[in-house]
């Protein structure tokens, strides 16, 4: 019998929320923005290019990021993100909705071992 490999799917806004925390921290270009998150998160959480781009892209046309051009650690043309203004806001609202998610979720597993 094969083991099946444990995947979960992130809750709706999650991978949004990791990419604003993450480039609330310093602007990044997209492979070192995944590289960090699984990096943080212990290698638990692995970001596909095919989830990550049209993220990033979502973002960009919301306003919450902007980008410019630069270069990565290996002299290569990237796109480098940060952090807008309304980026800062809205993960700020989402860190607080997140916050309360997991509390309620706290109290049933609290009171469902009861």
């Amino acid at each position: 019998m094969t083991k099946k490999p444990e995947y979960r799917d992130l809750f709706p806004g999650a991978l949004e929320l990791m990419i604003l925390k993450t480039l609330s921290r310093k602007p990044m270009h997209g492979y070192a923005l995944a590289q960090r998150i699984k990096e943080v998160s212990d290698d638990l959480l692995q970001i596909e290019e095919g989830s990550l781009y049209p993220a990033l892209q979502r973002m960009l046309k919301a306003g919450w990021l902007e980008s410019e051009r630069g270069l990565s650690d290996r002299n290569r043309p990237v796109r480098i993100f940060k952090l807008t203004e309304a980026g800062r806001k809205h993960l700020e609202q989402e860190i607080s909705s997140v916050e309360k998610m997991f509390a309620g979720i706290a109290r049933v597993l609290a009171l469902a071992g009861q």
